[in-house]
């Protein structure tokens, strides 16, 4: 049997990174190597399983031992730059969930693939690996048809839309060999309003406790298809991360997405 994958949880104090920690706990493929943390949080130096002889705690700063294994980032993008930098020196596989990316830091990740394995997401639903797939085949059989994309999540979700219904909109424009930038229209109000040809339209909800449905609709005279994913439990974005962590390991250099975990 292989000895299990060291993983580095950064953003270890979050949502994500907690439900992480929680699905390592669980599995011996895979064991926590560090769990960091901001700088100054309440969780520094805190056991990361009290209720175990575990004696991990969280810190600030991956000590120096760690050279092997996966770095989990799911941060915010202010401080992405630090968490690739991190995989980079320490040569570690690189796996990200961390959204609002700019193209620069997006252009780094290519970069960074020259030199170590990088995988990033906006979602690691493995349901949503599969819809991605669904939609770049229905834009691609469907060039003239009419795409529209619709998010709903809860209340306090600070981007929209969604870097999930994002990446499905660049996903359908790439299959059709569109410039997303140049198609897509992120809200319909004012001089948007009136569809025009070849645009990709989103629309964002935001209420109660939604967890995160997607809707891809795609449309002609007298006829739709609507691909739907909902996500009714946070926990399939941890067992999706932790499972890419897992895939990722020992990978050549280069850059994946959670499909290729899915379907290779």
């Amino acid at each position: 049997m292989s000895p299990p994958i060291p993983v580095v949880i950064r953003g270890a104090a979050g949502r994500m990174g907690q439900a992480i920690l929680r699905v390592l706990e669980e599995r011996d493929d895979v064991v926590l190597a560090a769990a960091l943390v901001r700088a100054g949080s309440a969780q520094v130096d805190r056991p990361v399983y009290p209720s175990t002889e575990v004696p991990l705690r969280y810190a600030e700063a991956l000590a120096p031992g760690v050279t092997t294994g996966v770095l989990v980032d799911f941060s915010v993008a202010e401080a992405f730059d630090t968490g690739l930098a991190l995989a980079l020196e320490r040569r570690l596989a690189f796996v990200s969930g961390t959204t609002g990316l700019d193209e620069p830091r997006r252009a780094a990740l290519d970069r960074a693939a020259g030199s170590i394995p990088v995988l990033w997401s906006a979602n690691f639903s493995l349901g949503v690996a599969v819809l991605t797939r669904l939609v770049r085949d229905a834009a691609r059989a469907l060039p003239e048809w009419d795409c529209e994309i619709v998010e709903a999540h809860h209340g306090r979700k600070l981007d929209a839309p969604s870097g999930t219904a994002l990446a499905l909109g660049r996903a359908a424009a790439a299959d059709r060999g569109q410039d997303f930038d140049a198609v897509a229209v992120l809200a319909r109000a004012g001089e948007q309003a009136v569809r025009r040809e070849a645009q990709i339209g989103f629309a964002a909800v935001r209420a109660g406790d939604i967890v995160g449905e997607h809707t891809v609709l795609l449309a002609t005279a007298g006829e739709r298809i609507e691909l739907v994913h909902r996500a009714t439990d946070r926990w399939i974005f941890a067992r999706g991360a932790v499972a890419a962590a897992r895939w990722i390991a020992g990978r050549p250099p280069g850059r994946y997405t959670i499909e290729d975990v899915v379907f290779s």
